[in-house]
């Protein structure tokens, strides 16, 4: 899919507000697809992403999280784990579908998509179950691969 033109999509966020990705591309999104609220691993992702928020956006890079888990689901995370990275509820399962962020019984994946503002995803990646790239490694990847455009 790397190279590949995004369709836009439009999801509820935890707080029950849509996230147009069109509309959202004054800067880069990293697409974080992670398999479950609350657990271990996706805990820890998830707070490495929000901990590194100010150098993602000095790299013009917005993260955003995304599962098929439940706008309810999604927020409750987000207060228990204090979490404020927009988290989103693919509920028909199709953006997770079309990224193949989806595994054999339905449920998402470990898997980072970043996007360009051109609309192109320029990095993709499939991350085993029990691990994940902290934000550093990826940026550092996306400096080496040189993928974007510095402004």
């Amino acid at each position: 899919m790397s190279g590949k033109k995004v369709e836009n999509f439009r999801l509820k966020d935890q707080y029950g507000n849509f996230f147009d990705l069109y509309d959202s591309l004054e800067e880069n999104i990293l697409l974080v697809f992670y398999p479950k609220d609350n657990s271990r691993v996706c805990t820890e992702q998830l707070r490495n992403y929000q901990m590194q928020e100010n150098l993602f956006l000095k790299n013009n890079i917005k993260v955003v999280g995304i599962n098929v888990e439940a706008v309810d689901s999604h927020k409750k995370f987000c207060d228990n784990k204090n979490i404020t990275i927009p988290l989103l509820f693919d509920e028909n399962k199709l953006v997770s579908r079309k990224f193949r962020a989806l595994n054999l019984l339905g449920f998402n994946k470990r898997k980072i998509v970043l996007i360009d503002t051109k609309r192109e995803v320029v990095l993709e990646q499939d991350i085993p179950y029990l691990n994940f790239p902290s934000g550093e490694e990826i940026l550092a990847k996306i400096e080496k691969l040189k993928i974007l455009q510095k402004t």
